[in-house]
């Protein structure tokens, strides 16, 4: 009987070392796909510990290993939509929340582009994040939201369309 619980404690073991050999080599990745949805640094780190336990606690349920980075990825995701809705509903907003550490200094540009990327509906923002700052494919955007590849096309267009008139009319006011 003690013998095979030492066997059923190092499978265990094992398999746990492996899913963290496989998240760790995904971190920066997914910290950075986290922080493009968050756009803060405590908030991303604690929704990326949030995703590797659901992954964890769900890692059964991945039929094909192959898939593991995908439908981690999409765990993340799921993760970060999540917070933004319990941000939504708590109805804390960037300007009253207060971030400690270092402020990032960014630029007009980038600004202006990340709060008129906020105005894109979310399904085609998340499409225009992984393409453009993930410099993922519409093939592995498609794999990570599980949708058809023509689905992820049209979002991509779609979103790109509604960014485009967002920083138009950005420019319309600024400019006159």
């Amino acid at each position: 009987m003690e013998h095979i619980i030492k066997d059923e404690m190092e499978i265990v073991a094992t398999e746990e070392d492996t899913f963290y050999e496989l998240v760790a080599e995904q971190k920066r990745k997914l910290y950075s796909i986290a922080y493009s949805y968050l756009r803060n640094e405590a908030d991303s780190l604690e929704v990326l510990q949030e995703a590797t336990c659901r992954a964890w606690i769900k890692r059964k349920s991945l039929k094909d290993s192959e898939r593991f980075v995908p439908w981690l990825t999409r765990i993340l995701i799921n993760c970060c939509n999540d917070e933004l809705k319990r941000r939504k509903r708590n109805a804390v907003t960037e300007a009253t929340r207060s971030d400690i550490g270092i402020m990032e200094m960014k630029s007009d540009r980038r600004l202006d582009m990340e709060q008129a990327l906020d105005g894109v509906k979310p399904k085609y923002r998340q499409v225009l994040v992984l393409k453009y700052y993930k410099d993922m494919t519409l093939a592995e955007i498609a794999e990570v939201l599980d949708k058809p590849e023509g689905t992820v096309k049209t979002w991509l267009n779609k979103g790109l369309k509604q960014l485009r008139d967002r920083m138009k009319r950005k420019g319309d006011l600024f400019y006159g």
